[in-house]
Formats: structure tokens, C-alpha cells, sequence
């Protein structure tokens, strides 16, 4: 048995450490994230290190740290810093974690914990939403729906391996039951022929003792002869019955190599009083069909029985046909019925299993068996329905593999529509709230200090910016209220911004903030506004 190895999880937990926290360290250092303390970054680094070491045992504390640190630097959850940890885990609670709900609750509370955050703390609740549904979507969801994938992968290429093996006994259990069936068929089969045989050589012998103008000598050998084929029949009738193994197996269909009809001719040749008696106008049974076959064996041994149980009894053999109709398939019946024996030699049935075989043999089919006295003798009687070959599917093996792969692309497709759908309204209203937060130049150099709110109201569009560049604006005077405006209604570029300070119901102060890389003649212009 191989011994496990556990020295080599800690270095990977420690390079696992390692690479994640990179981004934590340096990501303020150039300038990706808004700088932060130093015992910020430490403390993260160290809940890292506590996520890293329980990724294996405990993925789903592990993703809930990194969710933890991630709403914590942002409400939004998206976050340069932190947001390779909230994917990686994410990855490693899908490829470790056995079941789905308690990731899915996880991720419910993330969400839930993140709209709180937003409500409570952000500056503009709606984009910051989306951002965050977006984040949960594709930052965590995706890599749990990959990892959950990659898992279902490798079960199934180990259940893939087991099976294997496990087919390779069955064949051979299978090839060894096999030759064993197939000895129990010859044997069966050399019953059923040998039998029917016997009894037709009695019959031809009991025919033989009473001919007219017989020797006495003769007719003693014409009994012997009879009583010897009857003994043969039931010795091979015992020794058949320790050869099978089931009494309800059904019986095997070899080829009959003749037609019902030509049967029953041939026993009534050997002296069997036997009629043949077709019924009504269906189609019979397809000739050398599966329905055929069961139908052969099934008179020829009424047949038997009728010539070794009740001797010189007549024996009427019906065959009707069915087609099909409304709730039924077409088929083929068949009925033996002999009267009371008449002859001499009669012999009590030993429980045979000729007919409880015929009877697993048509039942196993779909028909309808039936064997039992009947007036004065014994009838058996048999209903086939057509068989047709059913074709199994070519595809039907990979089928676990397969709706494994449609469960995962379903649930992939589901978030990736999803995420389009919250990324387009997001986009949407970053488009919205910049488009109408914009504050004309021209309007903007008509306003002048002191101007009462009220009128300076007028011009203003109906949104102020929720993200203002205070860090680029001058100081404001003491006690104002500032709102800032876009210069420009162009999108994903810095433009120039307009603040406007009221204090006491009046315009106190108008500043341009100019935008990160604008020209100098950019803000010579919006100055000569400003004068």
C-alpha cells in the first residue's frame, strides 16, 4: 500500500500563501487600489495565510475569508487586492466540496452582506450593486462552477477505471455461465427432441402389438420395445432435470427446423390421433420467427405428454392468429387439447419441467401460459405476441458522462447570462448617470458668485457626479456645500469637473478641476470661463 504523503501540503499551502498574497502588497504600491494603512495590508496578508491553510480541509471558510476581506476593502467586492483570492478559493471550494447547497448559501450571503455594505456606506448604491453582482458572478461563481466540473471529471474517469474492471470479472463470470448455459440448452434441447422422438416410437410400437395377424413372440417384442422407450423417456427426463440449472429459466429457442403444421402431420404418421385445426383468418406467426419457435415447443411438448399420460386420447391442435388492434399487438395463440386416455400404459407425471419452462419461456415475452385439466383430459394453451428487435441506443453508455456536461453547461450558461444581462445595466448606468451629470460650459461661465440657489438651480442638469475628484479640487471654503459637474459628456476618459459651493442659499465659490492628462489650453479655456 502506498504511504500517503502529507510533507509536501504545506509548501504548496505556503506557495499558494504566497501567490496570493502578491496582489495584496502591491497592489497600492502601483497604484491599482487607494492606499491604505500598513496594518491593513498586514492584517490581510494574514487572513491569506489563515484562508491558504484551511483551503483543503475547510474550502468553504477559506472562500468565506476571502469574501470577507474583499467586502471589507470594497462594497462593491471587486478589488485588485484581493480579488485572485476570492477567485482561487472560489476554484477550490467547487474541485473540494462534495455538495452544492452550502456553496450556493455562501454565495447568497455574500450577496446579501454586500447589498447591506452598499446601502449602508456607498456613494452610488445602483452601479455598486451591479458591480458586486457581477463580481459574484464571474469572480466566484464561474471558477466554483469550474472546479465543481474538473471534480465531476476526475470522478468519473476513476468510476470510468472501475468499471472497467469491474466488466472484466463480469465477462469472465459471464463466458463461464455462458458455456454452462449452453450446456444446459444441448442437454435441454436433446430432451425436448429425444423425448418427442421416444414417444413417437412408443406409439409406433403400441400400433406394432395390436396388428392383426401378429406372432405372440413378435407381439411380446413390440411391448417390450414400447415399455423400453418409455423408461428411456423418463431417465432422460431425470437426468435433464439435475442438468438444468433453474426450473423457471426460460427454455432456449433453437431452430425447429419444421412448421407446426408439418409436427402434428408427423405424430399423427406415427399413430397419434391428433388434428390440426386452424382458426380463423389473422396472420399466424412469422415462419422461423422468434414467436414460431416458442410456438413449436410449446405443442410439441403437449404432444409428449399427450402420448405418454393419456394414450390413444384425441388430441386437437388450434392455432389462431391476431392482429393487432386497439391496446393489443398482434400475435399468435395456440391451444392442445387432448380427451380421456384410452389405452393401456398411461403413466403418472413425475412434476416434470418441460411445462413450468414453456411457461417462464412465454411469460418472459409478454404472453400468456396456461396448462390444466380440461373436461374428461388436459389442455395447454399459449399466446406468443409478435417480437420485434429492439435496438438500444448507441450513446447509452456515456450517458452519466454526458448529463454530467449538460448540468454544467446549463449552470455555466445560466450565470453567463446572467452577468451579461447585470454588466449591460451596469454599463447602462454609468452611461446614464455621466450623460446626465454634465454641466455646459457655456452655462457654467454665465454663473456668477453670489447668485442665488434658486436661480443658479435652473441651469444645472438633474444629476451631480457620485464619484467627485475632491483629491485634485482645492480646499472648499469653510461650512460650503460642494456639488461637482462633468465638463464633458465623454465616457471612460478623465474630463475637466465644474464644483460649485453654496453656503446660505447662494453661489459662494466656482472652481474647474481639470482632468488627469488634459492640455494646458484645456484649462486656459475653462479659466477664461471661470473670469
Amino acid at each position: 500500500m502506498e504511504r500517503p504523503r502529507p510533507a509536501r501540503a504545506p509548501y504548496g499551502r505556503a506557495l499558494l500563501w504566497a501567490a496570493l498574497a502578491l496582489p495584496a502588497l502591491t497592489a497600492d504600491r502601483l497604484g491599482l487600489n487607494e492606499p491604505r494603512p500598513l496594518w491593513q495590508q498586514l492584517a490581510g496578508v494574514a487572513v491569506l495565510a489563515v484562508a491558504a491553510a484551511l483551503c483543503r480541509r475547510l474550502p468553504l471558510v477559506a472562500f468565506g475569508l476571502a469574501a470577507a476581506l474583499s467586502l471589507t476593502a470594497a462594497p462593491a467586492l471587486f478589488t485588485v487586492s484581493y480579488g485572485p483570492a476570492l477567485g482561487v478559493s472560489a476554484l477550490l471550494l467547487g474541485l473540494r466540496a462534495g455538495r452544492a447547497r452550502p456553496a450556493v448559501l455562501c454565495f447568497a450571503a455574500v450577496g446579501c452582506a454586500g447589498t447591506a455594505r452598499i446601502v449602508v456606506v456607498g456613494v452610488d448604491p445602483a452601479p455598486e450593486w451591479l458591480v458586486m453582482t457581477g463580481t459574484l458572478l464571474f469572480g466566484c461563481v464561474f471558477p466554483w462552477l469550474c472546479g465543481r466540473y474538473w471534480r465531476q471529471s476526475r470522478e468519473l474517469a476513476e468510476a470510468g477505471w472501475l468499471r472497467a474492471a469491474r466488466l472484466e470479472d463480469e465477462a469472465r463470470l459471464a463466458e463461464e455461465r455462458a458455456r454452462l448455459r449452453e450446456r444446459a440448452r444441448i442437454a435441454q434441447d436433446m430432451h425436448d427432441s429425444l423425448g418427442h422422438e421416444l414417444s413417437l416410437i412408443a406409439l409406433r410400437a403400441g400400433a406394432l402389438q395390436v396388428a392383426p395377424g401378429l406372432a405372440g413372440e413378435h407381439r411380446t417384442a413390440a411391448a417390450d420395445l414400447r415399455a423400453a422407450a418409455a423408461d428411456a423417456t423418463d431417465r432422460l427426463h431425470r437426468i435433464i432435470g439435475v442438468l438444468r440449472e433453474d426450473d423457471d429459466e426460460p427454455v432456449p429457442l433453437a431452430p425447429a427446423g419444421e412448421t407446426l403444421e408439418q409436427l402434428v402431420a408427423r405424430a399423427a404418421e406415427s399413430g397419434l390421433p391428433v388434428r390440426w385445426e386452424p382458426v380463423g383468418q389473422g396472420p399466424v406467426a412469422e415462419p422461423g420467427g422468434v414467436t414460431e419457435r416458442l410456438l413449436y415447443r410449446v405443442v410439441r411438448e403437449a404432444l409428449t405428454n399427450a402420448a405418454r399420460h393419456a394414450p390413444g386420447a384425441a388430441v386437437t391442435v388450434a392455432v389462431t392468429g391476431r392482429a393487432a388492434g386497439a391496446g393489443r399487438a398482434a400475435g399468435t395463440s395456440v391451444t392442445v387439447t387432448n380427451g380421456r386416455a384410452t389405452g393401456d400404459g398411461s403413466r403418472p407425471s413425475r412434476g416434470g419441467t418441460g411445462l413450468l419452462g414453456l411457461r417462464a419461456a412465454v411469460t418472459a415475452i409478454g404472453g400468456t401460459f396456461e396448462a390444466g385439466p380440461h373436461k374428461e383430459g388436459f389442455r395447454v394453451r399459449a399466446y406468443v405476441p409478435e417480437q420485434r428487435t429492439a435496438v438500444r441506443p448507441a450513446g447509452s453508455a456515456r450517458a452519466p458522462f454526458t448529463h454530467a456536461r449538460r448540468r454544467f453547461a446549463a449552470g455555466l450558461g445560466a450565470a453567463a447570462g446572467v452577468g451579461v444581462v447585470l454588466v449591460g445595466a451596469a454599463f447602462g448606468w454609468y452611461a446614464y448617470a455621466e450623460t446626465h451629470s454634465v454641466l455646459e460650459p457655456v452655462a457654467y461661465a454665465k454663473l456668477r458668485v453670489g447668485t442665488p440657489v434658486a436661480e443658479v438651480e435652473r441651469v444645472l442638469p438633474e444629476r451631480d457626479v457620485n464619484d467627485p475628484p475632491d483629491d485634485r479640487a482645492p480646499a472648499p471654503p469653510e461650512g460650503a456645500d460642494c456639488r461637482y459637474y462633468r465638463a464633458s459628456g465623454e465616457l471612460f476618459v478623465s474630463v475637466d469637473h465644474f464644483r460649485l459651493c453654496f453656503d446660505v442659499g447662494r453661489l459662494v465659490a466656482k472652481d474647474v478641476v481639470p482632468g488627469l492628462g488634459l492640455s494646458g489650453e484645456g484649462r486656459e479655456e475653462y479659466e477664461e470661463f471661470a473670469r
